[in-house]
């Protein structure tokens, strides 16, 4: 969620990323698009339900031998004079309005690293990337992004035909399962 120079970020209690600040989100249910799902998440992690959704890309990795894995990325705009009372603690960690520059402050160690990475791309750019991240043992260690067509977002098979790349990367790997972002 972006408020003019804030973002509101969640500082989780579970894995992955517990401890940091973080986005908010979430896994696709069943028979769920990816828009469905974010709006859902959204909801059920704030409460807000008046916003403007855009869909910014992906967020893929890869870990070691763990194999790959994904996400839908979007920014949810509200006015600059939205109000939520925060930091409010919820079942999934707390929330509160963070500055644009406090997280993308250099010395601030408590924000989950691909956001450092990839939130000024996703606030300012009107395309949409595949933002790829390789970690080594829980440390980001490189970031690529590629710019991918927006279409991505709601065309079925562009998606399969997109994600094909890292099936092909996985298998390459040895390994068999499924991915699913």
């Amino acid at each position: 969620m972006n408020r003019g120079t804030e973002v509101l970020l969640l500082n989780r209690e579970r894995s992955s990323w517990m401890g940091c600040w973080n986005g908010i989100g979430g896994k696709l249910e069943s028979g769920e698009t990816p828009r469905d799902s974010m709006i859902r998440e959204i909801f059920e992690e704030t409460g807000i339900a008046d916003y403007e959704l855009h869909f910014k890309g992906l967020i893929t990795w890869n870990n070691g031998d763990s194999g790959y894995g994904g996400m839908y990325v979007y920014v949810a705009d509200v006015p600059a004079a939205y109000e939520l009372a925060t930091p409010l603690k919820t079942d999934e960690g707390i929330l509160d309005w963070k500055k644009i520059d406090w997280i993308l402050h250099p010395d601030n160690l408590g924000i989950a690293s691909n956001v450092v990475r990839t939130l000024d791309t996703l606030l300012k750019d009107g395309r949409a990337y595949d933002h790829h991240c390789t970690y080594v043992e829980g440390q980001l260690v490189s970031y690529e992004k590629k710019e991918i067509a927006l279409e991505l977002e709601t065309d079925a098979g562009l998606r399969e035909r997109f994600f094909q790349q890292y099936a092909l990367r996985r298998a390459e790997k040895g390994s068999i399962e499924k991915l699913s972002l």
